[in-house]
């Protein structure tokens, strides 16, 4: 998450009854800190879960539990606590309330907002697998999403009553990333990206090999930004220990070649392809089926090497390809090695960066080069400059669709 990529929205917070209500408490304290104003309000099942000291305490504002609350001049809590908002979110969403949504009912202060506003609504279902399954639920869901209220969820696993199955409300973390895609600007409905990030692992026995020290952060923070610019993601990942994105579809492999194989299945699928993985250049011709041991009576193990495939070449050189974005890690003399690259390459987009001084960092700095000249982009968050180089990139589209 990037620091207050929420600054500015002020969102209404609907809590009902249910156990999910605790994930609420690290909801309100992740849409905060991203810079948005919360504005709790609490159906009187929800206060049997969580108190409403709680929620004021994480959103710092007042919490609304009554339609007839003398705190609001006019009597009209129902119309005045949703005027100023971005979009009101109902989480946890019960089986009950989904069903008063459905039918416009407005018997309590939480649901005659709803039926009141003029902003959008999300809904954050959780309820036991047969309520979820119920027709009459899914009937009701069906017209939710029909009147054009976003449902974001459910999770399947565990459940409070032992059981297991769908109906389990998204966590925190989860219901933070689909909130802030919907934010997000959509410069890429409609398109689908392919994109790789992290380091390759080359195997010189089956414990030990050779890799490099990117930690993937750059390339994971750019599926991130796509995925939440509207477009389908396809996330070719080597090998990190980083979380996949909210909608992101992710694909885990090992070596260069495994990259190269998997790129090259889904490539004639994609609009864009963005190869930001730090991809070995060579692997050893013959590694050794078991571990190379040491002995001081044995000579040092020596290898040899052999090229691996070059994954961003391959993908320009298609008779069609998609718009192909390169990156570049660079020890030095960036402007000249960027350039040169991206001829090489023949990519009509190449984003360089000094990689020693990024890996593993949060932040970082990069230089566009393209056919008109470079651009450098200021130092920024992974994120907030995952979300300006997407930016960049779909003003770089040609004009005719790329949507095959």
């Amino acid at each position: 998450m990037a620091t207050a990529e929420l600054a500015g929205k002020h969102l209404v917070l609907g809590m009902t009854g249910g156990i999910a209500c605790y994930k609420i408490a690290e909801l309100t304290r992740l849409l905060t800190k991203a810079g948005a104003t919360v504005q709790v309000v609490m159906t009187e099942a929800a206060t049997q879960f969580i108190t409403p000291v709680t929620m004021q305490a994480l959103s710092g504002r007042p919490v609304y539990t009554s339609q007839w609350d003398a705190r609001i001049a006019n009597n009209m809590a129902h119309i005045d606590l949703s005027r100023e908002a971005g979009a009101i979110v109902i989480a946890p969403a019960s089986t009950d309330f989904l069903a008063k949504l459905a039918h416009g009912m407005a018997d309590d202060l939480l649901a005659t907002l709803c039926v009141a506003r003029d902003c959008p609504l999300l809904v954050v279902p959780a309820m036991n697998r047969q309520m979820w399954q119920n027709p009459a639920t899914q009937r009701n869901v069906a017209q939710l999403r029909a009147d054009g209220i976003e449902v974001l969820g459910p999770d399947s696993g565990p459940q409070a009553c032992g059981e297991i199955g769908d109906g389990r409300m998204l966590e925190a973390a989860a219901t933070y990333e689909a909130i802030a895609s919907f934010f997000a600007p959509k410069l890429l409905s409609g398109r689908r990206v392919l994109l790789t990030a992290g380091p390759t692992f080359e195997p010189l026995d089956p414990v030990r090999g050779i890799t490099n020290r990117s930690s993937g952060k750059m390339g994971f923070a750019l599926a991130r930004a796509a995925q939440q610019a509207g477009a389908e993601v396809h996330l070719v990942a080597g090998p990190v220990a980083l979380d996949t994105p909210w909608g992101v579809f992710r694909e885990d492999v090992q070596t260069a070649q495994q990259m190269h194989d998997a790129v090259m299945r889904s490539v004639a699928d994609a609009d864009i392809f963005i190869g930001v993985a730090a991809v070995a250049d060579w692997r050893v011709d013959h590694a050794s089926e078991h571990k190379i041991k040491k002995a001081a009576d044995r000579a040092l193990p020596t290898f040899s090497f052999v090229e691996n495939p070059d994954i961003l070449a391959s993908v320009a050189a298609l008779p069609h390809p998609p718009f192909t974005v390169g990156f570049a890690a660079e020890s030095g003399e960036l402007e000249v090695h960027g350039e040169e690259k991206r001829i090489r390459k023949k990519v009509p987009l190449l984003i360089g960066n000094l990689g020693p001084l990024t890996f593993g960092m949060d932040d970082n700095e990069v230089v566009l080069f393209e056919a008109g000249g470079a651009t450098r982009l200021p130092r920024a968050d992974k994120q907030t400059l995952a979300r300006a180089l997407i930016a960049e990139i779909a003003k770089r589209l040609p004009d005719t669709s790329l949507i095959r």
